[in-house]
């Protein structure tokens, strides 16, 4: 990205800051307390879970790194994942090194991320070189950083549906991940891959992670993406959780309908999650890995289960697994959708969020 960081900061931006912010203060009485119930409020800090946000969920401000690094700061968070290779300046070892020193002024640790490294996936691009160049870019950079994990993903929903189904390209991502072996073990960086859009579940990214050696991959634990695949985000934590080295959180909303289920994202606090016992959790699967809020709302999406040519797609699906979904969606109600790409929209969610975090779970290492 060709832009500095004053450049990009325009009035446009400042205004929907400013008024997302405002927006975000007063709205917060407002935010849904289904998902944590009378009396299992914390009333301290638990486990000193760092807490930090993903810049994908204030995507529509089209900031860069050092933007993210200074509003990170701003909002006193522990952590910044940077998810994708665009928002840097460049890859230059000096501009890199100047980014690490800016976050460790801030005491952020800085995740770093990219996104499909699977070439027989469909959102697999090779902007970046072959899936091994992309990996080893990827490799230098989180190195440079200072960040312990190289964020990555598979692909999404649609290749469970394509010839061979999820484990082809399954297959393929381990044998992309053994060519770099060397090179992250040296550079002491995890790949982290993600439950992603609807690619994996839990049980397939730990098969994954065994396959292609627990010592140099683990998980980027995506809560929201567990209801992509029929999962319930806490089982779904409690399998996927000892592998977790980097994670993407929010919340979700699920309902029944006539053909199955829809799913609807939504900022922390205002799905069915109980965070009480989710972060209670992730707290002891999960020691150091910081809580980065990756917020995704205003859209659902179906998932219609009800006909059967939606299960050709999940052979392996366990039922316990399924039951644990079921169980959570009849305890949802539709949500009216709206907002997705709007700036404000995406500021306020993520602002509510982080307030809910704070206030209300009592995780963050920082005073707000």
């Amino acid at each position: 990205m060709a832009n500095s960081p004053k450049s990009r900061l325009t009035e446009l931006p400042r205004r929907q800051f400013i008024a997302a912010t405002g927006a975000a203060i007063c709205s917060f009485a407002a935010i849904g307390t289904t998902s944590v119930s009378a009396g299992s409020i914390p009333t301290k800090k638990r486990g000193k879970i760092p807490l930090g946000f993903d810049n994908f969920s204030i995507r529509a401000m089209k900031w860069n790194a050092g933007e993210l690094l200074d509003f990170a700061g701003k909002q006193k968070v522990d952590s910044l994942l940077l998810s994708d290779l665009d928002v840097y300046e460049n890859h230059q070892k000096n501009y890199l090194r100047d980014l690490a020193t800016r976050a460790s002024d801030l005491g952020i640790v800085v995740h770093a991320g990219t996104g499909s490294i699977c070439p027989s996936a469909g959102r697999w691009n090779d902007k970046w070189g072959s899936p091994e160049e992309h990996l080893r870019l990827g490799i230098r950079i989180a190195s440079e950083l200072g960040s312990p994990v190289f964020r990555c993903y598979l692909g999404g929903e649609k290749d469970r549906r394509t010839e061979g189904g999820i484990q082809k390209h399954i297959d393929r991502t381990v044998q992309v991940l053994k060519k770099v072996k060397s090179a992250a073990i040296d550079a002491n960086v995890k790949i982290a891959v993600e439950n992603h859009a609807g690619d994996m579940q839990s049980r397939e990214l730990v098969a994954l992670i065994e396959a292609a050696g627990p010592e140099f991959v683990g998980a980027t634990i995506d809560s929201g993406n567990a209801t992509w695949t029929l999962e319930d985000p806490l089982e779904n934590l409690k399998i996927l959780g000892p592998h977790a080295v980097s994670s993407g959180i929010r919340d979700s909303t699920a309902w029944l309908t006539d053909t199955g289920a829809r799913v609807a994202w939504n900022a922390v606090g205002d799905g069915l999650v109980d965070w009480v016992q989710y972060t209670d959790l992730f707290a002891k699967l999960c020691p150091g890995v910081p809580f980065q809020l990756e917020i995704i709302s205003g859209f659902n999406k179906p998932f219609d289960f009800q006909k059967d040519e939606f299960w050709a797609a999940y052979p392996d699906v366990k039922a316990v697994d399924y039951e644990a979904f079921l169980r959570l969606a009849r305890r949802g109600k539709p949500i009216t959708a709206g907002g997705a790409n709007d700036p404000e929209f995406q500021m306020k969610e993520l602002l509510n969020s982080l307030v809910y975090c704070r206030d209300v779970l009592k995780i963050g290492n920082k005073a707000s």
